[in-house]
């Protein structure tokens, strides 16, 4: 199976999912839903579980969230993140549909995950928050970076699409590509305001545009 397709998972998928993991649960609501390409499934599925192995815990933020797939795999990998927020500029009606057939197959999850239409720069943040973005374009994921930073939170983005135009690579583009780059950029600069920093990578069959940057403040101590 080309995990990287962009096809719409439907119905007649389901029967590739026939397992009983977690996993192939997941996949048989988002083929309910029908509104999902197959990469986004796996994108979402492989960023989560790697966060969930460093970060437990908090409200979970999903900016940039497109449907919210992400959010909602970070509460079934966790339950002990009460809620989570899913927050774009645009949410896609369909949505709401992934929203139901995931809440059909678990419950627990009901009124637990808040799609939101919002500017990112104007959602209110704390520091217990879990702040997650996949594929947030360009410089969406600097936004992302820089709010979950300001709020002193945790933080986690799969970047993409990076604008080389008139960035400031540091000189490093004699050694590293541009988007690599600019990663190691954001990186080192978590670092200078106190974070400390984790780097991974999705499969690359998945997508190309795999690097994963996970953050901490070197203070961090979650709230009982």
């Amino acid at each position: 199976m080309d995990r990287s397709s962009r096809n719409r998972l439907a119905e007649r998928h389901i029967p590739r999912f026939s397992g009983d993991t977690l996993f192939d649960g997941i996949a048989r609501a988002v083929c309910r839903a029908g509104c999902l390409p197959r990469k986004e499934l796996y994108e979402a599925w492989e960023v989560a579980r790697r966060v969930r192995r460093r970060f437990r815990g908090g409200r979970v933020v999903d900016l940039a969230c497109g449907h919210g797939l992400l959010a909602w795999i970070m509460l079934l990998l966790d339950d002990s993140s009460p809620v989570a927020l899913a927050v774009d500029r645009r949410v896609p009606p369909s949505a709401t549909a992934l929203a139901a057939a995931l809440e059909d197959d678990w419950p627990r999850l009901r009124g637990r995950v808040r799609l939101l239409e919002a500017d990112l720069a104007e959602v209110a943040l704390g520091r217990d928050d879990l702040v997650v973005s996949a594929h947030a374009c360009g410089g969406l994921t600097d936004l992302v970076l820089e709010r979950a930073v300001a709020a002193g939170a945790r933080v986690a983005v799969l970047p993409c699409c990076h604008d080389l135009a008139g960035a400031d690579l540091a000189g490093l583009q004699g050694w590293l590509d541009g988007p690599l780059a600019m990663d190691v950029l954001r990186a080192a600069g978590l670092r200078e305001r106190g974070y400390r920093v984790f780097t991974q990578q999705i499969p690359g069959d998945i997508s190309p545009k795999n690097r994963l940057l996970l953050a901490e403040p070197v203070s961090f101590s979650p709230c009982r």
